[in-house]
């Protein structure tokens, strides 16, 4: 049984429809199915994002900068205080302190209503400045302190325009009346944990007045950490089930054959590292078996991922069969299309070029080649998994930079295989990926480790310059240059947007031209034509321009060992693996590399702190560690595009004790069998269905 017959287990009270609830109309069922709401139970999953304490009335002389909480007082001063923003200030005195409160808009009537004199109670953000505590535009009652006073914690749930508050309020208390009368199995039971699934749920949407708030606001609360243990489990099992159904296919055995690979190596001009040949030596063993190889290769930039690459696509090839490598885009796939050229033309291996701008008899052609099995090596972007792509024998498939990829799509150029059988999959990424991380994305894939640098290869030194001497970076630009080096100029925006980063890019390539106009400088960016980006980017290459003004469309770009220099704009805006990245585009050949952080002062504590992190250290599996622990998974896999690694409840890094827990316990369900594996997978995952097929 797999992912795709598993048995449907969604019977229970808790999976009716949203219709059967009061108050639901068919307005609020159209905007909940837009969130990915239909029962019941995707109520009781959908979490607070934070909690309002409107349990107990807090002393002014103790209110905490930044915190909410209920003030009760008596009303000493109110005047409408006129100036550029007219407001009505009222003085709120409790016997501890004085609390200022401020509406900047307001009716006639409030003015009426709050006189001197009256009890007030006031619920808002308190804020601390030197004249003291303050609200702005707080909610209040007038001389009824129990309206304002709860037996719980105000839950505020993630929402959507014309879903108010309350609304989630009403559809929660619903929910767990449901809950009580039929609660869900509690599928962990014979794991012991203080809170059932059925508690942690009632806790985390109604948490008591005592409820410890500082541990909940920190994701550390045992009923927090209850169902994050269970969604882990389920994103395991997801991912476990999805190997064993690849696994499950036939794969054709490569036997290692060396005749051909040692004539390859023969050929370069250096010895692969240790670390390459012990990847090679473990990609090899795989690709003997009788099932799929599931293999994820990182390593930090520059490390010689393709290299190994390329030694398993010989051996494929030298078994008779043919061997798909597939790139995030043109520039990259064009280059491994070279280097491949390079590499095996001396070999007498037929190679075939497939992307989106392949058309007409070229790409009948190309399409030809690869039904009849002529071309052994087929490189190209995402065009290679489109529909009327047919190979007659495919064996193995690379895919490089696989967090450009969503998983569905390393899958889809999979099912290209000519007969039943699954070819071996190699995955590459240039982004080092720590181990709590790479635990939760790619479970469903062997790992290696290329942890070693070519020799030759020196070290980028890295510097924080202040945005101000500009024109001394510019200076040092020039007399790169002039020695016959070249140079990258990065851009970058706040906004993502191709539009305005082509347009800062743009301006910046004439300001440079203007102030060096003795040095070739070239733009690119994400909105010029791919003819054009081409163009440019061969220009650089060989060496016709020297200075290449670029957004970070780079991040992912071609080897260009003469350039030395590398100068990014705002790095404060970016993340420390993208930073690492785009660093990397230098140091590539022998001579002497720099890379400078042109930031924008004053820098925050925690922007100089990431950058000095930039700074201090080259070693890419470090700054990974460091920009989990930052920005969190998404940004650091670029997850917002692939769909991965939208969870519930468990966060990173402060979940990432239960990882290896969860590992176990999905393992134990696993060798169970039954239908339990299944249970927790639609549950947590829905109508998104398993972690990995999203």
């Amino acid at each position: 049984m797999n992912l795709r017959t598993a048995p449907d287990l969604t019977q229970h009270a808790l999976n009716q429809s949203l219709g059967t609830l009061k108050g639901v109309g068919p307005k609020l069922i159209e905007r909940l199915g837009d969130m990915g709401m239909h029962t019941v139970e995707d109520v009781l999953f959908h979490f607070p994002l934070r909690y309002q304490d409107r349990t107990r009335i807090t002393p002014i002389a103790g209110l905490q900068d930044g915190l909410d909480a209920v003030v009760s007082g008596e009303i000493r001063m109110a005047n409408v205080v006129p100036g550029r923003r007219r407001a009505l200030v009222l003085k709120i005195d409790d016997g501890t302190g004085i609390l200022t409160v401020r509406f900047f808009h307001f009716r006639q009537a409030q003015v009426q209503q709050l006189k001197p004199g009256r009890l007030i109670n006031v619920f808002g953000q308190a804020r601390w400045s030197m004249n003291g505590a303050d609200m702005v535009h707080p909610e209040y009652r007038v001389d009824d302190r129990s309206q304002f006073i709860e037996q719980a914690l105000t839950p505020l749930y993630p929402t959507v325009e014309g879903i108010g508050q309350s609304i989630w309020r009403k559809l929660t208390d619903q929910a767990l009346a449901l809950l009580n009368q039929s609660p869900p199995e509690d599928l962990l039971s014979d794991f012991q944990h203080p809170f059932t699934l059925a508690d942690a749920l009632h806790y985390l949407h109604r948490p008591p007045a005592s409820a410890p708030v500082a541990q909940i606001r920190e994701w550390q609360h045992p009923a927090q950490r209850r169902l994050a243990l269970e969604e882990l489990i389920a994103h395991q099992l997801s991912l476990q089930l999805l190997r064993a159904e690849e696994k499950s296919y036939k794969a054709p055995p490569i036997n290692e054959r060396t005749s051909r690979v040692q004539q390859f190596l023969a050929t370069l001009p250096f010895e692969p590292t240790t670390a390459q040949q012990r990847v090679s030596t473990e990609i090899a063993h795989d690709m003997m078996a009788t099932s799929p190889m599931l293999r994820l290769v990182q390593g930090d930039v520059g490390s010689g991922k393709t290299l190994v690459a390329a030694i398993a696509a010989l051996r494929a090839i030298d078994a008779g069969y043919q061997v798909a490598l597939m790139a995030p885009t043109e520039l990259l796939a064009e280059q491994h299309l070279r280097n491949f050229n390079q590499w095996f033309e001396p070999l007498s291996i037929t190679m075939a070029w497939l992307s989106g701008k392949v058309k007409g008899k070229a790409r009948v052609d190309a399409l030809s080649a690869i039904d009849s099995g002529a071309a052994q090596l087929v490189i190209g972007t995402h065009a290679l998994f489109q529909e009327g792509v047919r190979f007659k024998a495919l064996a193995l498939v690379i895919v490089d930079e696989q967090h450009r990829f969503g998983v569905h799509q390393r899958l889809a150029l999979t099912q290209k295989s000519g007969d039943n059988a699954m070819p071996h999959q190699l995955v590459l990424t240039a982004t080092p990926i720590p181990r709590t991380l790479s635990m939760l994305a790619y479970a469903d894939l062997d790992c290696s480790v290329i942890d070693e640098l070519p020799p030759g290869r020196t070290p980028i030194k890295t510097s924080l310059i202040d945005s101000n001497r500009r024109d001394q970076v510019i200076q040092r630009v020039a007399q790169a240059c002039r020695e016959g080096r070249q140079a990258y100029w990065v851009c970058t925006l706040i906004e993502e947007s191709d539009h305005l980063d082509a347009q800062a890019a743009q301006v910046v390539a004439e300001q440079l031209q203007l102030a060096m106009p003795e040095i070739s400088v070239g733009l690119i960016h994400g909105r010029l034509p791919s003819p054009e980006k081409e163009a440019v980017m061969h220009r650089f290459k060989t060496g016709d321009i020297a200075l290449l003004v670029a957004t970070t469309v780079i991040e992912v770009g071609v080897d260009v060992p003469n350039a030395s220099l590398m100068i990014i704009e705002n790095p404060e805006r970016l993340g420390l693996a993208q930073l690492h990245q785009l660093r990397g585009r230098v140091g590539r050949g022998a001579t002497a590399s720099f890379c400078l952080l042109l930031y924008q002062a004053p820098l925050g504590q925690n922007s100089r702190a990431r950058l000095n992190v930039m700074r201090e250290s080259n070693d890419g599996f470090f700054i990974a560690e460091e920009d989990l622990r930052l920005r969190g998974p998404g940004e650091l896999l670029g997850t917002r595009q692939t769909g991965m690694m939208t969870f519930r409840v468990a966060q990173l890094p402060e979940h990432d004790d239960l990882l290896d827990q969860a590992s176990g316990m999905a393992s134990t369900i696993v060798s169970e069998g039954g239908d339990r594996m299944y249970q927790l997978v639609q549950r947590w995952t829905a109508d998104r269905q398993a972690f990995a097929r999203v």
